[in-house]
């Protein structure tokens, strides 16, 4: 059990809190501030992977990656200073993956040259959309012609580009987001995250759904339309879905987001960070505070965690499978078996084999197409003793 978190590997998260603009549908913890004191975050950062480092001694580090928030708006200056910490810390792995998320509308190429030369050899951007009208209902602060630009950029700068669109957005047809995605993969991409816009809680697309005035959303025979298409369509232009909102040529798939569903383990630093680290034979769950004045402040006193929980086996058994089967290569049977001390029920398995919507073949369970279309009932399922 100590070891379990190798079978996924060994990451970070750096959250950087700070926004230009609050995007209406994002439950994100961001933040947006007039004046960030840069230094005091390369301080804070720093303190905190020398905490960690001094807890998970040895370690071979698989990935970096910087989300938010917008943390293309980070400092050339305040990323290299985190990569090298990290580097100087823990020994690395030849090919780290080290990602930047960044936002259109803050792409310049000599700031994005001066990430790659500061060791960022990927970036996942944030497009949302490719049509002036829903940018603008996303409230995104970025045109089509800038998103394209910062493609190209990035493109020049990097090895490994990225970026996000969300689909199911208001008055879209089922019609309209196959056009839309052939003209995002007509972009020279290699990764593409696609999600379904969703409706969260104490978001200002939440208020206006509550009370009424959130119109056009599709019908949930056409998001699901939807989502079958994005399948259809990335997987024509060899583009499968390798996770259930993930799409990659082979070999390009996120490795850092790979650790999360293959259940390794992750240090999370920043405001609103969370983590799994295994300490002495011991997984725990960590949290930080959310707001980022009070996160720097725990920091001066010693720790920016506000939580560290111990995960027992049933629990680190439950969120391997709930990650597991988000991914298309499924989980390890024995793997769970061993953390669950029970077997998986055969007759869920059954029942869920008959009705098309698992496999189980060479040891791994497996999600089929059918099955991650409501991947949330199928883990359900499975999770039923």
């Amino acid at each position: 059990m100590a070891d379990d978190w190798q079978h996924g590997g060994f990451g970070l998260y750096v959250h950087w809190p700070f926004c230009q603009a609050k995007c209406p549908y994002c439950d994100f913890n961001s933040h947006v501030a007039l004046e960030i004191d840069q230094k005091a975050w390369v301080r804070a950062y720093v303190s905190e992977l020398e905490r960690y480092a001094s807890e998970l001694p040895g370690r071979v580090l698989n990935t970096i990656f910087f989300g938010g928030g917008t943390p293309s708006l980070m400092m050339p200056e305040t990323v290299a200073a985190v990569i090298e910490t990290a580097r100087r810390l823990w020994p690395t792995s030849n090919d780290m993956e080290i990602t930047l998320e960044a936002n259109p509308g803050s792409v310049e190429a000599g700031r994005f040259a001066a990430y790659r030369d500061g060791g960022v050899n990927r970036i996942s951007m944030g497009v949302q959309a490719l049509n002036e009208r829903d940018l603008q209902r996303l409230g995104r602060i970025h045109t089509v012609a800038e998103a394209r630009a910062a493609f190209d950029i990035a493109r020049r700068c990097f090895d490994r580009v990225s970026f996000d669109l969300i689909y199911a957005r208001q008055d879209q047809t089922p019609d309209a987001w196959r056009a839309e995605l052939n003209d995002a993969l007509a972009m020279a991409v290699d990764h593409l995250s696609l999600y379904q816009l969703t409706i969260e809680d104490g978001t200002a697309f939440g208020d206006r759904y509550a009370r009424g005035k959130l119109r056009g959303l599709p019908a949930d025979d056409d998001a699901a339309d939807m989502y079958l298409i994005t399948q259809e369509v990335c997987a024509a232009h060899g583009l499968p879905a390798y996770e259930v909102s993930n799409h990659a040529r082979p070999g390009a798939e996120s490795r850092h987001n790979l650790i999360y569903w293959r259940y390794g383990d992750y240090i999370g630093i920043g405001p609103g960070a969370h983590g799994r680290v295994t300490i002495d034979g011991k997984r725990f769950a960590t949290e930080s505070p959310l707001n980022p004045g009070a996160w720097l402040s725990a920091v001066t006193k010693g720790s920016g965690e506000s939580v560290r929980t111990a995960l027992d086996l049933q629990e680190q058994a439950d969120e391997y499978l709930m990650m597991g089967m988000r991914i298309r290569e499924g989980l390890d049977i024995d793997r769970w078996q061993t953390l669950s001390s029970r077997p998986l029920s055969s007759h869920q398995v059954s029942h869920l084999a008959d009705l098309g919507m698992i496999t189980v073949e060479n040891g791994r369970l497996r999600a089929t197409s059918k099955g991650r279309a409501v991947l949330n009932a199928v883990i359900l399922e499975l999770m039923a003793e």
